[in-house]
């Protein structure tokens, strides 16, 4: 039986995973065809051709219930992504769509990135590059920045990429905290590290990187109730989700002060954004000590060939009747108690 697998928005990061994919022999030997479309996919955006059987997306593509709905021959649903919340979970699991992920390509890649961002403001090597290609001075008058050793980082987040950014922070000699809904003890004691609750790591910390997932429990986990917790002068790095640091908080810390710096991969609008609508977030893109980049921290040559082996990896699996990295599927809401008749006095 042959199966057609349609990716959307490939060329995204660039030609290649075209290639490698049409080259792929466990796809060919599991008989599936592959074809691409170069933009995502939303409920506007359905392709005139629907007959394929398997959908693969990135993350700036919407698989919501209306467009599950004009997809009439879809089997499978596959995220070139760690993160599954452009996915309606539950109106795939209504169509018996099991929807796959791949769990872990870009550990060392993303907490690399945040070390970029971290390093970039630390050091202030913007405004020392503009001071030399802008400003045409040969001075380092008002770039003085400071050492991460013996500095004092949080990290929201200790699943694989926290993990790697605690043991990068370990070798810069920087002192750990950690906050986790999930405690990994063996780790920490390993690393030699603590969790903390999220107040008290606002408070203690010099640096602040977020490595936690999007989820309902995480929207605006740093928010205008708690942000200006952080220990004044602190920088914070966000490469996991924009949702997870209320927009407007982190503007109100950048200009009072709380906030020295901070590195944004990732942001609330990042939709609007991608359409082209650069005027959301303005107060915050044009500040000076603010590097905000167009969530690239995933975006290497290595990280992009881990995502393609994967989902190469969870298509053959579900041809094959054996589906791996399945996401699970929403809980399902016990039904409301039906209330009891009123006793008859």
């Amino acid at each position: 039986m042959t199966h057609k697998a349609i990716f959307f928005n490939l060329k995204r990061v660039g030609d290649d995973g075209e290639k490698y994919l049409e080259a792929s022999e466990k796809l060919k030997a599991a008989g599936v065809e592959v074809a691409f479309v170069d933009e995502g996919i939303n409920n506007s955006l359905v392709p005139t051709d629907t007959n394929f059987d398997i959908l693969a997306v990135f993350m700036d593509s919407a698989v919501d219930a209306p467009t599950i709905a004009a997809l009439p021959n879809l089997k499978l649903i596959t995220t070139l992504s760690t993160g599954y919340d452009h996915i309606d979970l539950a109106a795939a699991a209504a169509r018996g769509i099991p929807v796959t992920s791949v769990p872990g390509y870009g550990e060392n890649t993303v907490a690399e990135f945040a070390f970029a961002l971290i390093l970039a403001l630390s050091r202030k090597l913007f405004q020392a590059r503009d001071r030399i290609r802008v400003e045409h001075k040969f001075t380092n008058d008002g770039l003085t920045g400071f050492d991460l050793a013996g500095k004092t980082i949080g990290v929201v987040g200790t699943g694989r990429i926290g993990k790697h950014a605690i043991r990068m922070a370990k070798g810069f000699n920087m002192k750990v905290v950690a906050y986790d809904v999930y405690h990994d003890d063996a780790f920490a004691k390993e690393m030699d590290f603590a969790y903390l609750s999220l107040e008290d790591l606002l408070a203690q910390s010099d640096v602040i990187t977020i490595h936690a997932p999007y989820l309902p429990s995480t929207h605006h986990l740093i928010n205008a109730g708690n942000v200006h917790l952080i220990k004044r002068g602190a920088i914070l790095i966000n490469t996991a989700r924009g949702a997870i640091m209320e927009t407007a908080a982190l503007v109100s810390a950048l200009k009072d002060g709380t906030l020295a710096g901070a590195g944004i991969d990732v942001l609330e609008e990042e939709a609007e954004m991608k359409a082209g609508d650069m005027s959301v977030d303005a107060d915050l893109v044009a500040m000076p000590n603010v590097i905000v980049t167009p969530h690239n921290a995933f975006n290497t040559r290595e990280a992009f060939l881990r995502i393609l082996d994967t989902t190469i990896d969870n298509i053959v699996a579900f041809v094959n009747g054996a589906p791996i990295n399945v996401v699970p599927p929403p809980k399902q809401q016990p039904p409301a108690p039906v209330p009891l008749p009123t006793p008859i006095a």
